[in-house]
């Protein structure tokens, strides 16, 4: 598992704990699992499509010249 041995995993762990506390390491769990679910939800969905209406310029253009001819 990626060169590390069983060793280096509990000096990792312990480093761990002494830097974040052992209140904090279920949030800190929760939330590095939630960030990879996330993820990995991201990469399989499709790309969503937009399917709002775009504005036409020059329509919209038009009738504000319009309605500022009709309030003068």
């Amino acid at each position: 598992m990626f060169g590390l041995g069983m060793q280096e995993l509990i000096i990792i762990l312990i480093i761990v704990l002494v830097l974040f506390g052992a209140k904090r390491l279920p949030e800190l769990a929760s939330g590095m699992g939630k960030a990879i679910k996330n993820f990995k939800k991201a990469t399989n969905e499709p790309d969503e499509i937009d399917v709002t209406p775009k504005k036409n310029v020059e329509s919209d253009s038009r009738k504000e010249g319009e309605e500022k001819e009709k309030s003068e």
